[in-house]
């Protein structure tokens, strides 16, 4: 599960990673799903065009109110939350302020992904 406030060149690559790894891994019945939480009213056709540019076919993009889906507690400073979770039981998190999610972020997060079929 990611909670993002805008698409930058490092979310489309992890988000291009995840869903990658969410088709390896159908099997192991992993799923994955990003939350944009923004008002951004252009922001549909915007993930519209991403998805079919970038080939993201296994990990659907919603949209919510910038505070985030009720019950989640998502940080208002984090503007990319990364959670991988099995069964309610979070197995990693990981935020990053406004342009601090690097390349090397990317790598690290997807390192926990073997977490998740522990």
């Amino acid at each position: 599960m990611i909670f993002a406030k805008e698409i930058d060149d490092n979310l489309t690559s992890l988000v291009k990673k995840i869903d990658a790894a969410t088709a390896e891994h159908k099997k192991d019945k992993m799923g994955s799903f990003v939350v944009f939480t923004t008002d951004d009213d252009g922001l549909e056709a915007k993930l519209k065009d991403l998805a079919k540019k970038e080939g993201i076919k296994n990990t659907p993009f919603t949209i919510d109110n910038p505070a985030g889906p009720k019950g989640y507690d998502v940080s208002k400073d984090a503007a990319i939350t990364v959670v991988f979770y099995v069964n309610r039981e979070v197995k990693a998190n990981h935020a990053f302020k406004k342009g601090e999610l690097k390349s090397a972020d990317v790598e690290k997060i997807l390192k926990d992904l073997p977490k998740l079929f522990e």
